[in-house]
């Protein structure tokens, strides 16, 4: 992924909120649920639904590969199903590593005050 997304330090998201982050509209988000089982939100009362960050990880993982490698939605799902297969894992890798870095560094700035 060439562009790193800075994923905010909560537990749970809304669709709205994920939708801002990706820079993606809320029925394209149900849309890959529906065609990535790993995609799957927490689903409270109404249906309402709540990303964790490790969905919205992979939401920018499935954007990357329809948007910027080129791939159709059968590809993305048989990459992202084969982990074995996938060369692009380490931005995945990356980005969880770059996110990590910055909650860290969020963690050491607030026990240093």
């Amino acid at each position: 992924m060439n562009n790193q997304v800075n994923i905010p330090n909560k537990r749970y998201f809304t669709i709205g909120e994920v939708s801002k982050i990706c820079d993606l509209k809320t029925h394209v988000l149900r849309y890959w649920e529906q065609e990535f089982p790993q995609l799957d939100p927490i689903k409270r009362r109404g249906n309402r639904r709540y990303y964790q960050q490790k969905d919205l990880i992979l939401v920018l993982e499935i954007k990357d590969l329809l948007q910027n490698q080129g791939y159709t939605i059968e590809g993305a799902k048989v990459k992202i199903n084969n982990p074995e297969i996938v060369s692009s894992s380490t931005n995945t890798n990356n980005q969880i590593v770059s996110q990590l870095k910055r909650d860290l560094e969020e963690l050491l700035e607030l026990l240093n005050k």
